[in-house]
């Protein structure tokens, strides 16, 4: 049997290395590489995988025509966030041979429903919508029936609109806020606070309405007590700094935020004040995205079930593509509290 040839120019690799890659046997190795049959999908993408990382072009034998195109419209990618979703979208449709096609949308660039035109145009088999116009309940929710109308199936992730007919995927935020909340309430903080993005996102008020009452249910908080403790700016770094403000102001000692990127700028605003953070502000993030564990300190975050989300997304879509449509329903995921070095006790 003949390996590859690397791009790299180096010795071709064993069996026994893309094996080890793939944490499967030299003899599966072989079947694949060879094209031969008797190996499951998900044996042969880590084979391929570890080809693929090991830096060697695949068999032309390998290389399958593409099933067809499927589109993926995401918010701007400075946000970790959406280059995880993106990534595991595009690694399952891959998985399935299908081609996909990435359109961002940038302040001053394209709108979606410029991007979702040109994907019709092209005749993609279906679009993936993550974090889009469905989210936002100012924006007019027509434009999605229209599109069914043209007959192109979709999928929603991250913002439920019950006036739109279409698969949701979406992770439980009032649960996220019952374990952020019910944490700080666990190291002693009843000053607690919250950052989040503009009130017309549906994540947003989601998040709200579980912070306040997680709030009268681990506190005892009345609503109208709850209520100011939450303050709305933008989903970013300076969105934090600039709610920190505000809930530092109202003497909170733990503050809960809509994502990781508005809870560094809740460290950065601490520090600007002279504060430490955990051992005078309590900080929990929203999403665990890429190098979060790395911060200083390390976020503690409620991690958004990505690789799950993002499967179950992709495989509602594929069945609507095959003709077996999927309820018109929001499926709803887990979140996971993950505990790092941003939350202490609360001091005497």
């Amino acid at each position: 049997m003949t390996v590859p040839a690397p791009r790299s120019g180096l010795a071709s690799p064993r069996l026994v290395h893309i094996a080890a890659q793939a944490s499967v046997s030299e003899a599966t190795v072989s079947r694949v590489l060879n094209g031969k049959p008797g190996v499951a999908d998900t044996t042969r993408q880590r084979v391929l995988a570890a080809l693929d990382v090991l830096g060697y072009e695949r068999p032309v034998r390998l290389r399958r025509r593409s099933a067809g195109l499927i589109g993926l419209v995401t918010p701007e990618l400075t946000n970790p966030i959406f280059p995880a979703f993106a990534q595991v979208i595009e690694q399952v449709l891959a998985g399935h041979g299908y081609t996909p096609v990435l359109c961002t949308q940038l302040p001053g660039g394209a709108t979606e429903d410029e991007l979702v035109e040109q994907l019709v145009e092209r005749g993609v088999g279906g679009i993936v919508f993550l974090s889009g116009l469905h989210a936002d309940l100012s924006a007019d929710p027509a434009r999605y029936a229209a599109l069914a109308a043209r007959g192109v199936p979709f999928v929603l992730i991250n913002g439920f609109n019950e006036a739109i007919s279409a698969p949701f995927v979406s992770p439980d935020d009032h649960a996220a806020m019952r374990m952020a909340v019910g944490h700080l309430a666990e190291l002693g903080h009843e000053r607690i606070g919250l950052a989040l993005g503009p009130r017309r996102y549906v994540p947003s008020r989601r998040k709200r309405e579980g912070f306040v009452d997680a709030l009268a249910a681990v506190l005892g908080r009345p609503r109208e007590e709850a209520e100011p403790a939450v303050q709305h700016t933008l989903f970013s770094v300076e969105g934090g700094q600039v709610a920190a403000g505000a809930l530092l102001d109202r003497g909170c000692t733990g503050i809960v935020c809509g994502s990781d990127m508005m809870a560094l700028g809740v460290v950065r605003a601490a520090r600007g004040r002279g504060l430490d953070v955990p051992g005078n502000v309590s900080v929990v993030g929203f999403d665990d995205s890429q190098l979060i564990a790395f911060t200083d300190p390390p976020m503690t975050t409620v991690r958004q079930p990505v690789q799950a989300m993002a499967t179950a997304a992709v495989g509602a879509l594929l069945e609507e593509i095959g003709g077996s449509p999927v309820r018109r329903t929001e499926y709803v995921f887990q979140p996971e509290l993950v505990v790092r070095g941003s939350t202490a006790q609360v001091r005497g």
